[in-house]
């Protein structure tokens, strides 16, 4: 027999957005409701204006029955799904909720709206109806019938109290008033929504590129089907021509491939990766991989230093499940930065492009479980972000790498195999090389670019900290100020010479001051130490020589963007540093050092996603 419940209707006497302010307090835990064990989202959308805003969560409720139940249905706690849809446009909130424990023996369904009063809007009404189903349940049918209707009515008494508690601790806080939703200006990013639904010609040239009519058709056939059985967040059109092109679109192939991938990034989280990965302190440090400024083309360019990388260490250090959070978040970053550049150049960019510097690259590497760690992530970066790899350059490709390639080549894809381009020995340097495909400026001083690491305080009040180790020769060094960013100027003609930072014609005193006096450093020592800024412009770290001839500098105006190091032969001197700058509030006095040179392992940047408050890299410096 089908048991019903209907809530008389329950008057608050405040406006509707306090209410829902005090409802939404309710999650994702709420201590005044014992059997709530906590809840988490697993789906929400917002209309295009902002004023619906949808949300699906799973709830924990602990189940208040005998032991001896408990232990015959095996579990400890039961399994809901609430739906909101909040009208802020209409001022409604409407929740549905059904089991999902047992949903095959028990059927419980729950309607609840709240609404603004029909005499009063300034207050707030609440209704409430319910139905439990007990097809069977182990010979306990009644039992089970009781129970659970003695705790819904006890929940729907403490549901009042904790409405009415939030809306006290709210007023205590100073609020009791919340402004009535109004639309607000269609942005860019709507207006492109908007357009995507229509699929014109100008949409498509914008955020698509170049497509047939037969394309056009299967990427809105697509995503059709998707909005109208797929029930979580419907991915851009971007990434949906993603699956389309790799499947050479095939509409039936791309379809299998996407719906597995929504259901992988469900399953794992991974729309949510950006905002709540935080790759361990060991992998921040020791991932020798970032973002660096652009291509020729316009893609966002990644520098991996894998020769560098003591991955057989990382990987016991952090373990294979780390590792493998650590490259999804660099792919979710990688799509957000096209995204951006589209935006920025006002063209399509749906791909980026990835530079791999393999010297230091040994036996050490082919280490077995590193290796199918590798293949691993290989496959799942293959079948959730295809089409995503514009390029992929190689440089100082060792001798041991083809057999690195035998082993990983089977496993990728043959469109994704075309766009690798391997480089040996210094063969990447001049025509044909990187310079076809980086400018000048972009490639690091490390593979003979030109590339700077200069420091960019915007703010007068900052706190550059250093930390370097001098490993052979001795240094002098100098922290100067300019107000003019600095341009940098080759020493000599050939590629991997060092950089003249400090131009020649700049008079100290008037186009440039020293900040700090010169400090001599001997080799062997480690030297800590930190300059409060005093004014914005361009502060100038340099080592050089404790001779007439100068050494190295540095610059980079975004070191979080950055991998940099001089690697060329024949230089007197070497050093290992790192430098960051912190808005002075957070700064404590004190910062760690580097790992020694003797490890082997020589870190350049941890960095894969920006801060606003602070920016590091280190280098070796010859």
């Amino acid at each position: 027999m089908v048991q019903k419940y209907q809530s008389p209707v329950r008057v608050y006497k405040y406006p509707f957005e306090l209410v829902m302010a005090a409802y939404e307090k309710r999650f994702p835990t709420c201590p005044q409701i014992p059997v709530f064990l906590g809840s988490e989202i697993i789906h929400e959308s917002k209309s295009q204006d902002g004023s619906i805003h949808i949300v699906e969560r799973s709830c924990k409720l602990t189940v208040d029955a005998p032991r001896l139940l408990k232990k015959i249905a095996g579990v400890e706690y039961v399994v809901f799904v609430q739906k909101n849809v909040l009208n802020r446009k209409d001022r409604t909130l409407l929740i549905e909720a059904h089991n999902e424990t047992f949903a095959n023996r028990v059927i419980v369904h729950e309607n609840c709206s709240y609404t603004v009063h029909p005499e009063n809007d300034e207050w707030t009404c609440f209704e409430q109806s319910a139905s439990l189903d007990i097809k069977s349940f182990f010979g306990f049918e009644n039992a089970v019938e009781k129970i659970a209707m003695k705790q819904y009515t006890a929940n729907i008494k403490k549901g009042k109290e904790v409405i009415e508690y939030y809306l006290n601790e709210l007023i205590s806080q100073g609020i009791s008033h919340i402004p009535r939703w109004t639309p607000s200006p269609v942005r860019e990013e709507d207006q492109r929504s908007l357009a995507a639904d229509k699929l014109d010609t100008d949409y498509i040239e914008r955020y698509l590129g170049q497509l047939t009519p037969m394309q056009e058709s299967c990427l809105i056939r697509l995503r059709q089907w998707l909005q109208e059985t797929h029930k979580g967040k419907i991915p851009k059109d971007e990434h949906i021509l993603r699956f389309l092109r790799a499947r050479d679109f095939h509409f039936e192939k791309a379809r299998e491939m996407l719906c597995q991938s929504l259901n992988w990034r469900k399953q794992h989280q991974v729309d949510y990766i950006l905002q709540t990965w935080r790759p361990p302190p060991l992998l921040e440090e020791f991932y020798a991989g970032g973002w660096h400024y652009q291509d020729r083309d316009g893609r966002p360019l990644y520098i991996l230093r894998l020769g560098q990388m003591d991955t057989k260490g990382l990987m016991k250090a952090v373990g294979e499940e780390a590792l493998l959070r650590h490259i999804l978040s660099v792919n979710e970053e990688g799509q957000k930065r096209c995204e951006e550049h589209t935006n920025q150049l006002g063209r399509p960019i749906s791909s980026w492009t990835c530079l791999v510097d393999l010297e230091g690259l040994n036996m050490r590497h082919l280490w077995r479980p590193g290796v199918k760690a590798l293949l691993r992530m290989i496959e799942v970066v293959e079948d959730n972000y295809p089409e995503t790899l514009g390029r992929l350059l190689i440089v100082r490709a060792p001798r041991v790498f083809p057999v690195l390639w035998t082993l990983v080549s089977p496993f990728i894809n043959e469109n994704t195999r075309q766009k690798f381009l391997i480089y040996s020995g210094s063969n990447y340097q001049g025509p044909g090389g990187l310079v076809d495909y980086l400018n000048k400026d972009v490639i690091p001083d490390f593979l003979g670019g030109e590339c700077l690491i200069a420091v960019e305080i915007l703010e007068g009040e900052s706190v550059i900290t250093w930390d370097f180790d001098i490993l052979r020769g001795d240094v002098v060094f100098n922290l100067f100020h300019s107000k003019q960013a600095p341009e940098p100027k080759p020493r000599e003609a050939r590629a991997g010479s060092s950089v003249q930072l400090i131009d020649q014609s700049w008079v100290l005193g008037v186009d440039y001051s020293r900040v700090e006096s010169s400090l001599l450093c001997r080799e062997g020592e480690s030297i800590q130490g930190s300059h409060v800024t005093r004014w914005p412009g361009f502060y100038l770290l340099q080592w050089k020589m404790a001779t007439p001839l100068a050494c190295a500098a540095s610059s980079l105006p975004r070191v979080e963007d950055g991998l940099t190091s001089v690697q060329s032969p024949g230089h007197k001197c070497k050093l290992l540093y790192y430098y960051e700058v912190l808005a002075s509030v957070d700064f404590r006095g004190s910062m760690s050092s580097l790992e020694s040179c003797t490890s082997g392992f020589s870190q350049l940047s941890a960095t894969t996603t920006s801060s606003n408050q602070s920016q590091s890299g280190s280098l070796i410096s010859r």
